[in-house]
């Protein structure tokens, strides 16, 4: 028989069967398609491995006038701002800061422990009995017996429950009943008012010691609160921007411990949020559209996981905890970024709202809207969030907020009327999209008096989360409930060849973890989900829509932003990072980088109309290396070709041979090659009735292309 060619159609498709796909890719990861033909995503680059503490759910690139590229990160602990390769400059507002010796109107009083074991312990002993538990925090904190540190998550009575041994780099020991065990955490009592929760944050202010080790060089500095009670937290004197880093007061004897607070101050963070979408019981407690009657969404912030919102306003940047105030963090007139200040609230005075759901700045009109609000003063419920309520700022400004009748500013408020509350908006060229959970809107400033058109586009659709949509290329895509959607003009079902395999193996319930963005580069929008089984992303779903084909993967991320303001798209990873895409071959988020494992499978071919079988014996490559880099290494780039043969559909795959693919050209120091110089061929021993074929890479500095590879195959047989 002539050579055969396996030449497959663009494209993954999961909606029929593997026989019933024939001709197509059926299954990848980390694959894309250029062309019409599959290749390998690209890598990426660490921007700096400076780490953020939270998860990162939120990123905005802007300028200033004074030319620096800036980046707002948004994550549930924390809001900061990042120069380009830098630091990540922490601006978290402050919620309320308390007079000397005070926190919220109750009088501060700081403690620590100090105490001896009761038994003897080993080195690998997680539950351990102490004498005393006088001012030993009840929900986790970290001791010192010797020279180990000891981290433990609870204490009931005088036992530490769910020790890690040998924490932050110690070495575990045994230790003896009566030795020493010093506390390295402190309880603040007396904390009423403040508001305080757990995982919050809260930097003191002490001129003095406090007693003992209790110094002011150990307690001003920022520390996460632990709650023990509604007036009673504790803090770890280890500061969290030292992670890693031994404290400076570590108590090693009774006269150590200190007492008092008369003269300190305490500044409290804003309130954190969750880092995923916690589901309680009774009304209001799920989310939104979700469970039976009676469990619908929470407008507020106490269950669903902490959102941002970002836009820049001029070179000052906004932004807004989903469900909380509006602030803004101004970047100064000197020479460097003011990141030393902190952003701050809005001042309400002139009507601007204090509970936000979205956010965002009309660049055509230089006006702030805010979806899902709380209403004016004069409301009988000023302080309630109305999720489907529409608000604006006066024009070119975003603290004047009053709605006058007769026109004096263009500030007002709309209030849609199709469904329970407002999930999301984005700007699009021509108008803003909002939608509801069961509608899509579209707005467009026309001016005094009005200033806002609103027209109806489409009901009974959905939308699966705050951040699933993206616009690319003057369209705009997003995922809903079940399906995809496609906004042109009109409402449209975008056809889906993943639509099942994405949406029969979705956690829904976590839904507003979900985020689409673009990669420009290669006419892509990604979509990033939770799998069924996972409660933090670890899926993506992409669609080509130059050449209308989608493709799937596996990927930990939280964020995306692709800006034309950094070279490259900007993802926030799981490990605390930004990183670079499409800036490298590997993994960068490890040092040395790590190889990515990379994979396309095609549906099952028949040898002939699949009456015979089939003896494949031999395979012509035929696969592309360009923009492999091995500088540094003595490696050469390969792939393996894989050709898996079954007997019937239903049947499994048989024993597949695995040749290897390798370039003979170094691609060390150089990017490209006039003719591609690789394996001519490779010899295999595969008989069935169909088969799949696959290539797939896992070593350093491989980027590769398939192209069309063919098989050398001869008749075998019936049996």
């Amino acid at each position: 028989m002539p050579l055969q060619k396996l030449q497959f159609r663009p494209g993954v498709n999961r909606e029929g069967t593997t026989l019933a796909n024939e001709g197509g890719w059926f299954e990848c990861d980390k694959v894309r398609f250029r062309s019409g033909y599959p290749e390998k995503i690209g890598g990426w680059a660490a921007v700096s491995f400076f780490r953020f503490l939270g998860v990162c759910r939120s990123l905005w690139n802007w300028i200033t006038l004074r030319n620096y590229n800036l980046l707002g990160v948004g994550t549930n602990l924390k809001f900061y701002i990042n120069d380009i390769g830098g630091a990540y400059y922490d601006v978290t507002p402050i919620r309320i800061t308390t007079g000397p010796g005070t926190v919220a109107g109750g009088t501060v009083t700081f403690a620590a422990a100090y105490t001896t074991l009761t038994n003897n312990i080993n080195a690998t002993q997680t539950s351990i009995v102490i004498n005393s538990a006088t001012n030993v925090p009840l929900n986790g904190g970290l001791i010192k017996i010797g020279s180990e540190e000891i981290s433990y998550t609870v204490r009931s009575g005088t036992t530490l429950s769910g020790c890690t041994r040998g924490a932050n780099g110690t070495t575990a020991a045994s230790a003896l009943a009566g030795d020493p065990v010093a506390f390295s955490s402190i309880i603040v009592t007396n904390a009423t008012g403040s508001g305080f929760d757990t995982n919050d944050f809260v930097t003191f202010s002490l001129a003095t010691s406090l007693g003992g080790n209790i110094t002011a060089a150990v307690l001003n500095q920022e520390y996460q609160i632990t709650a023990e009670s509604a007036t009673t937290f504790s803090v770890n004197v280890r500061a969290v921007s030292d992670v890693g880093t031994p404290g400076a007061a570590v108590f090693s004897t009774a006269a150590d411990v200190g007492n008092g607070g008369a003269s300190t101050r305490a500044a409290y963070q804003i309130s954190s949020g969750n880092d995923i979408y916690t589901v309680g019981t009774g009304w209001g407690a799920g989310p939104w559209s979700r469970g039976g009657w009676g469990s619908g969404y929470t407008s507020g912030i106490g269950q669903q996981l902490r959102l941002w919102s970002q836009a820049n306003f001029g070179e000052n940047l906004l932004f807004n905890p989903r469900g909380g105030a509006l602030y803004v963090w101004l970047p100064g007139g000197g020479t460097t970024p003011a990141f030393g200040t902190r952003a701050v609230q809005v001042s309400t005075a002139n009507e601007c709202p204090s509970l936000v759901n979205t956010m965002l700045v009309s660049d055509v009109a230089r006006i702030v809207l805010a979806f899902g609000c709380n209403d004016y003063s004069i409301s009988p419920t000023p302080n309630v969030l109305d999720p489907m309520l529409i608000r604006w700022s006066a024009q070119e400004s975003y603290t004047d907020w009053v709605f006058y009748p007769d026109g004096t500013t263009q500030a007002g408020f709309n209030r849609l009327s199709h469904g329970s509350l407002i999930v999301g908006a984005i700007q699009t060229r021509q108008e803003i999209l909002v939608w509801t959970d069961v509608a899509l809107y579209a707005m467009q400033y026309v001016g005094p008096p009005l200033v806002w058109s609103f027209t109806y586009l489409a009901d009974n659709i959905s939308i699966a989360g705050p951040n699933a949509m993206a616009t690319a290329n003057g369209v705009t895509y997003w995922m809903g409930t079940d399906k995809f959607y496609v906004y042109s003009g009109r409402v449209e079902t975008l056809p889906c060849a993943l639509r099942q395999y994405v949406f029969s193996d979705i956690n829904r319930q976590q839904a507003f973890q979900f985020f689409a963005s673009t990669n420009e580069g290669f006419s892509e929008v990604w979509w990033f989900y939770c799998s069924a089984n996972s409660s933090i992303i670890d899926r993506y779903v992409i669609f080509n829509y130059l050449d209308k084909v989608w493709y799937y993967g596996t990927m930990g991320r939280t964020a995306w932003l692709d800006s034309g303001l950094r070279p490259y798209p900007q993802a926030a990873t799981l490990n605390n990072l930004i990183v670079y895409h499409e800036a490298a071959v590997d993994d960068g988020t490890t040092n040395p980088p790590s190889p990515i494992s990379a994979y396309i499978q095609s549906a099952d071919f028949d040898i002939g109309d699949g009456h015979n079988y089939g003896f494949v014996w031999q395979i012509v490559p035929d696969v592309t290396f360009d923009g492999s880099n091995t500088t540094g290494t003595t490696l050469k780039p390969s792939v393996t070709f894989t050709v898996r043969p079954r007997q019937n559909p239903g049947s499994p795959y048989g024993s597949s041979d695995t040749p290897s693919v390798t370039t003979t050209q170094s691609y060390v120091n150089t990017t490209s090659y006039n003719v591609q110089e690789f394996t001519q061929l490779v010899n295999t021993r595969i008989r069935g009735r169909q088969m799949a074929f696959k290539i797939s890479s896992n070593t350093l500095g491989t980027q590769w292309q398939l192209g069309t590879p063919r098989i050398n195959v001869r008749p075998d047989g019936r049996r």
